[in-house]
């Protein structure tokens, strides 16, 4: 059964940094995607992020695009999610995310498209 774990969320000031991380255990390969998402009490989960098993192929919503950087270590199983020049319209609960069905080629942006998924970890960004 594979299960991810985030970390990395707390309370920064605005225009602060933070890296939020991603591990997963209980798979012995990497060929797969992994997808970041946030969501605001009330509001639907937003993609932010996505990237492929190997690295070659990184997504960003234009959002974030420029401030948050998604990178991989393989021999980590963790993915991450650099946030800087973070602003008070960043806070949300972070998710991360695994799309096993594609052979982590592919980048997906769908919710129903990820099979498993962490719990999520809290970012508040303070104006």
């Amino acid at each position: 059964q594979v299960q991810l774990d985030e970390s990395g969320g707390g309370l920064v000031q605005a225009g602060n940094s933070l890296r939020l991380s991603c591990a997963a255990s209980g798979r012995t390969d990497n060929h797969y995607s992994v997808g970041w998402f946030r969501q605001v009490p009330g509001e639907e989960r937003e993609f932010v992020a996505a990237i492929s098993w190997n690295s070659f192929h990184t997504y960003v919503v234009d959002s974030v695009k420029g401030r948050f950087t998604i990178s991989r270590d393989n021999t980590k199983n963790t993915v991450y999610l650099q946030m800087n020049s973070l602003k008070p319209e960043d806070t949300a609960v972070y998710f991360c995310a695994a799309d096993f069905q594609r052979g982590g080629l592919i980048l997906v942006r769908h919710i129903d498209e990820y099979g498993v998924w962490g719990q999520g970890t809290q970012v508040t960004v303070s104006s």
